[in-house]
């Protein structure tokens, strides 16, 4: 066989043989031959023809041709049309190809470009889609074209190169926590995860995260370039952070779950160095300041130190000016004393967390310059006096704060004049008078000399009257026939300030009359910017033989008065209960007064004669005049001895000395303090002569002029027409400019006790009259202000149970405003004063508000305090004292000694001001003397403002509130001193094998109220019997906390009482253990009364119908109340269990979650539990629960078996921790006389009394 292959020319033999592979015989002449030619392509098309060789010859066949096709193969790649995470859609272009056709089969090919083939899909369609692919992954798409016949595939196109997209992540990542906390960074951990997770080559690993700081929310994110592990820098510290990491990718993110987490504590910023202020005084600097801007934790403390940096008085040893002072986190002010005058300190101040003191800031302040200091007078030096001068010795003054700038011996004539209150207070003399200007000014004083330091450098005699000049003051002879007193004054200036200080030398006698021996104390003066001292100089005592001879028979009279006194005395005390004659004098005094009808009635009414109104208060439930000294008679003491009624010093602050006795009128005799008790009692029965008697006696209405306060431009300053100001008594405003009426406030000065103008009276300001009540505070340089009623409250005006004449005043309201708000809840400028709230310390029965005063045009900042006492009922006066006396301690504590009058009001200025003046005044003459002189009081209070002490029913409450006070005394322990004063009161004397916590716990029980049937009348009705388990302790009617859900027929009473805390009015409802019966009633209560924890302080017991009263596990229904059990733990002697309760009959209402804390560690045979510290930490776990849960607005129930010893003995313990905590001073008498005065058996063994002292020492040693 040879083939041919066609070529450019026209025949060329390549020679090629090939074999036969098939022959067949077709007949004798002719055969067929097949020949396969294998691997053909193009380059195989030929011509072929047959060469047969025999023996016989040969033959040639024809020639035929071989064509060869070339199968199909596509000349683009496919075509993408839509692109997935998990598919491909794809065109194969198909119709343009290379090779020859037809195309009987379309097939796809792919493969990752980074593996090796695949799969090979048949296609049946125009387009084709990929499935189950990969997300993100590279792939190779070609297209194979078939044509008929064997080998008719053709090679596969070019390929299409495409990734497919991203999928979501499968989930965020996982097992996140937090492996380190530092103050500024925090350190994540989380499970590795790779591309099964984020389904996408390309993700980011993001954590997101926000906290609060300054009231702004702040939220940042930080890309983790890390696998496992990230610290995330630049936080805040002691921040509560909220974090979350994100695992996202183009397609989509997913999150982890979100961790809270709180940064440690760091060192404070520093104290913004803007917002210390001082107010400087001569010997104390008063500063204030903010806590940093970055308190980076917990401010626990604050460091000050101090030191004299220079001072204007070159003398001035400041070696020794110099100190280091801590205050608690919440005192950011401090008043320094004892500093030097005229003297510049250094202050600096820094902040404290747990980890350590910030960064310092100093400010610098100057105290003021004083008065120079007078030296003392011998009675030794002579004095020699002539008919027309009089030497006296001069001696150089002491500089304090600033040099002496000059000496001045004035000379001033004395007159007769009308008699002087004993309180009258000499000025210095701060404007210079010569003696020609006295004369043509009719001054009574004139400046003889004036001397510079310099011509005092001793002790030198001085000659007034000798005829010469003295830089520029002529000292003229004396006069022989008037009367002259000496002085002796000192001046120093500084920075526009001038002090004086004087001192009277001598005095000179007209001739032929006895000489007034000298020596009164004089007061300092101070102009410009300055503050008044009341540190004074007796002078020095210079007599002659005359004087002499004068003193020693006056002498002899004070030896006469004396022992006529104490004859009078003895009589006195003979008949101390032999009222009649008093009374009969006083009342005659009294119908002889004469005056006309005085306006008793609104500001708006119109002058009219009305009738005379009842001293009592007909609309009140309680009158004191009708119940038993401090709730029990002579009779419910039973074998109890009578106690020593003792008035104890003030823990805090000396008493200031005394040097007369109190003014006392002849009417009324003054009471013994120990014969207090005897007294109120025989009163109080009233046979012959009682308190309605007395109170009768005193003066009523108006006893003075007050046509000021009655001017037509001042009535509508005043708040009622019948109280208002006596004209010799009001305070005084300084006009204002263009308005001459501005300087009327309804306000009197009232003397305290040994204190002149101690107290201003004033009416609750009215919104007309804000500002001038701000003026006043200033003006007055007042630092408390002491509140005695509520904004608004029901019942009649104060001034419709005046004695005497009647008003036809307004009807009853259900609300009515006794009082304007006056104070700020931030900054507010009432005029040009501008007021600053610094502080609210709330408590159970008053507030204290502190602000910061300062007034437009001044540099001088002041602090105030606002005392507001809540407990004083709409209608009546307060059951008990005891809260009144503790206010009334805390303001005289609190109150500055050199500031100004003790501002003092109620709605009307007259009833209940007059009550807290009359007991605080009264508290020092019985601490003093030892004696009380109420009635006299009352009445000098009545003549400097009309109707203080307004009704009988308050004249016998300040008698019952003087007693209580002498009985119980002033228990008040500083925690700074508990630890050593326990051990000294609860030590054993044995002599008397008694101890002070004994004797206060006897004393307790002495003052215990007795309960009346009539007190508990409700507990008692028959069908609340056997809602009781015993009927010998009941709830008082008023301390009920009347149920309010609605459960069938059951009534709204349950054996239950509400008791004050210390800083939370009805903090806690002490109960019974519930019966089987009142389980019901007991949720009812705890829905009601919206409480937040349940106490158990007794131990189940079958016998006693001590059951469970809780579900376990399930939940349960209780009459109305639904309760679900939640959750239970146990910590030691605590069993804590969360319920979730709600009203069925008013699902609107929502549910309440409660905490229940039962306590096991108090078996049942003991008074008190075995630990101190385990019963401490319910009181934690309560505090606790409170601040995080209820804002501290959830009451505590608390029982125990019948709600007596247990419950009462926690409720204190609770009590003392909050007064631990507020104001730093532990007062467990007081504390269970409050509780005692809602319930009686509260703390009801000595064992339980120490046992509160005890834990108080325990949680002390916790801090």
């Amino acid at each position: 066989m040879e083939g041919k292959r066609g070529a450019e020319e026209d025949q060329q033999w390549n020679g090629r043989d090939t074999a036969l592979m098939v022959t067949r015989v077709v007949n004798h002449r002719r055969f067929s031959a097949t020949v396969s030619v294998a691997d053909t392509s193009q380059r195989s098309i030929s011509k072929y023809r047959c060469v047969i060789r025999s023996d016989g010859g040969s033959g040639v066949s024809n020639y035929a041709e071989l064509i060869v096709k070339e199968p199909p193969t596509p000349i683009a790649p496919p075509e993408l049309l839509a692109v997935g995470a998990t598919y491909l859609w794809i065109k194969p272009n198909a119709n343009s190809i290379i090779g020859d056709g037809p195309i009987i089969l379309k097939e796809v090919e792919y493969r990752t470009t980074t593996g090796t083939w695949a799969e090979t899909h048949i296609v049946d369609s125009p387009n084709y889609k990929l499935w189950h692919l990969d997300p993100d992954v590279e792939y190779e798409i070609r297209v194979l074209l078939t044509r008929p016949g064997e080998g008719g595939t053709g090679p596969p196109g070019p390929p299409l190169t495409t990734r497919t997209k991203c999928a979501d992540p499968v989930h965020g990542p996982q097992n996140v926590e937090i492996v380190d906390i530092r103050a500024r960074q925090l350190t994540l951990q989380w499970e590795p995860f790779g591309y099964a997770v984020t389904r996408c080559h390309s993700y980011n690993l993001t954590v997101q995260y926000q906290y609060v700081f300054n009231q702004q929310q702040y939220e940042a994110e930080e890309v983790i370039q890390t696998s496992s592990h990230y610290t995330l820098r630049g936080l805040r510290p002691f921040m509560t952070i909220r974090l979350r990491l994100l695992l996202s990718n183009p397609e989509g993110r997913m999150e982890s779950e979100e961790l809270v987490v709180q940064t440690e504590e760091d060192v404070p910023g520093a104290v913004p160095l803007e917002s210390i202020q001082g107010g400087p005084f001569e010997e104390k600097i008063y500063i204030q300041w903010k806590p940093p801007n970055e308190t980076n934790g917990v401010i626990t403390l604050y460091e000050i130190n101090y030191k004299a940096v220079g001072s204007l008085d070159p003398s001035a040893d400041l070696s020794s000016q110099r100190g280091k002072v801590f205050k608690l986190r919440n005192e950011t002010h401090h008043l320094f004393v004892g500093l030097y005058p005229g003297t510049t300190y250094s202050f600096t101040i820094k902040a404290s967390t747990a980890k350590g003191f910030g960064p310092p800031v100093t400010t610098r302040i100057a105290t003021k310059i004083s008065a120079p200091s007078m030296p003392e007078y011998d009675a030794d030096t002579p004095l020699n006096e002539t008919d027309t001068t009089i030497t006296v010795m001069l001696k150089p003054a002491q500089s304090r704060g600033a040099p002496v700038s000059v000496y001045q011996l004035v000379v001033k004539e004395e007159r007769l004049q009308k008699s002087r209150r004993a309180a009258d207070i000499i000025e210095c003399f701060s404007v210079p008078v010569s003696y020609r200007n006295a004369s043509n000014l009719d001054s009574l004083h004139y400046f003889a000399a004036e001397l510079k330091p310099s011509n005092l450098p001793v002790t030198q005699p001085f000659t007034v009257g000798d005829n010469k000049t003295y830089n520029g003051y002529w000292n003229p002879p004396l006069s022989p026939l008037k009367s002259y007193s000496i002085y002796f004054q000192a001046l120093s200036k500084a920075n526009g300030e001038t002090k004086i200080n004087c001192v009277r030398l001598a005095t000179k006698a007209p001739m032929g009359s006895a000489q007034v021996t000298p020596g009164t104390p004089l007061c300092l003066l101070t102009t410009g910017a300055s503050t008044q001292n009341s540190n004074t100089v007796e002078p020095e005592k210079q007599v002659d033989n005359t004087v002499k001879m004068a003193g020693v028979i006056a002498g002899l009279l004070m030896f006469i008065i004396i022992l006529l006194g104490v004859m009078l005395t003895i009589k006195r005390r003979r008949n101390a209960y032999s009222y009649s004659y008093y009374l009969k004098l006083a009342k005659k005094q009294k119908e002889t007064q004469s005056g006309a009808q005085r306006e008793m009635g609104p500001v708006a009414s119109t002058d009219k004669p009305t009738a005379k109104l009842s001293t009592n208060r007909n609309d009140e439930g309680f009158s004191s005049s009708s119940q038993d000294v401090n709730g029990f008679t002579d009779g419910s003491r039973g074998e109890l001895s009578q106690p020593t009624l003792t008035i104890q010093t003030h823990p805090y602050r000396t008493c200031d000395p005394v040097e007369m006795s109190y003014p006392r009128d002849q009417f009324q005799p003054a009471i013994r303090v120990a014969d207090l008790l005897q007294h109120i009692t025989q009163m109080k029965r009233g046979q012959g002569y009682g308190f309605k008697e007395e109170y009768e006696a005193l003066p009523e209405g108006q006893t003075a002029s007050w046509d000021t306060a009655k001017e037509d431009e001042n009535r509508n300053k005043n708040r009622y027409g019948n109280i208002i100001s006596y004209d010799h008594s009001r305070v005084r405003l300084l006009v204002l400019d263009g308005d001459p009426h501005s300087d009327y406030i309804n306000a009197n000065y009232i003397d305290g006790y040994h204190r002149p103008r101690h107290y201003i009276a004033t009416q609750g300001p009215m919104q007309e009259t804000v500002k001038d009540f701000w003026r006043m505070i200033w003006q007055e340089n007042s630092a408390s202000i002491v509140m005695v009623t509520n904004l608004v409250e029901v019942g009649r005006h104060p001034a419709e149970h005046t004695v005497g004449t009647a008003t036809l005043g307004r009807a009853a309201s259900p609300g009515m405003v006794k009082c304007v708000r006056y104070w700020p809840d931030d900054t507010e400028v009432y005029g040009d004063i501008k007021v600053t709230l610094i502080e609210t310390e709330p408590l159970a029965e008053y507030v204290i508000r502190t602000f910061t005063v300062q007034k437009k045009g001044y540099h001088e900042i002041r602090e105030l305090r606002l005392f507001h006492f809540t407990s004083w009922p709409d209608h009546g006066v307060p059951c008990y004292a005891t809260g009144l006396l503790g206010f009334v301690r805390q303001v005289k504590f609190l109150n500055p000694p050199e500031a100004g009058p003790i501002v003092v009001h109620c709605s009307a200025g007259a009833g209940r001001t007059g009550c807290f003046i009359a007991i605080d005044t009264m508290l020092d003459m019985a601490e003093n003397e030892g004696v009380v002189d109420i009635f006299n009081c009352v009445r000098e209070l009545r003549a400097q403002r009309v109707n203080l002490v307004q009704t009988e029913e308050q004249y016998v409450f300040v008698h019952d509130a003087i007693l209580e006070a002498c009985l119980c005394g002033n228990t008040a322990i500083p925690v700074c001193e508990f630890r050593s004063l326990y051990y000294n009161i609860s030590r054993l004397d044995p002599q008397t094998n008694s101890s002070q916590i004994k004797d206060e716990f006897q004393t307790l029980n002495i003052v215990t109220p007795r309960v009346r049937p009539e007190d508990c009348s409700i507990g008692l009705l028959p069908r609340n019997h056997d809602k009781n388990r015993s009927m010998d302790v009941l709830p008082l009617d008023r301390c009920l906390p009347f149920l309010i859900s609605v459960d069938g027929e059951s009534s709204n009473y349950i054996n239950a009482a509400l008791m004050d805390s210390h800083k939370q009015p009805a903090a806690f409802v002490v109960t019974q253990h519930p019966l089987p019966n009142t389980v019901a009633d007991f949720w009812r209560l705890v829905f009601d009364y919206n409480c937040s924890s349940v106490v158990m302080l007794n131990e189940m017991d079958t016998a006693q119908l001590c059951m469970q009263y809780w579900p376990e596990k399930t939940s349960g229904c209780y009459g109305p109340i639904q309760v679900e059990f939640v959750s239970a733990d146990i910590d030691e002697d605590i069993i804590h269990r969360i319920f979730r309760i709600c009203n069925m009959a008013r699902p609107q209402d929502g549910y309440r979650i409660v905490q229940h804390l039962q306590y096991i560690g108090w078996p049942a045979y003991r008074d008190t539990p075995p630990s101190k510290r385990s019963l401490l930490k319910v009181v934690r776990r309560l505090e606790k629960w409170q601040e995080q849960y209820d804002g501290r607005e959830g009451r505590t129930v608390v029982h125990c078996l019948n709600g007596g010893g247990r419950s009462g003995t926690f409720c204190a313990i609770c009590s003392v921790c909050e007064m631990i905590q507020q104001q730093n001073i532990i007062d467990v008498f007081h504390i269970v006389k409050t509780l005692r005065n809602n319930k009686s058996n509260m703390v009801e063994t000595l064992e339980q009394y120490k046992f509160v002292y005890e834990v108080a020492l325990e949680y002390l040693s916790s801090f």
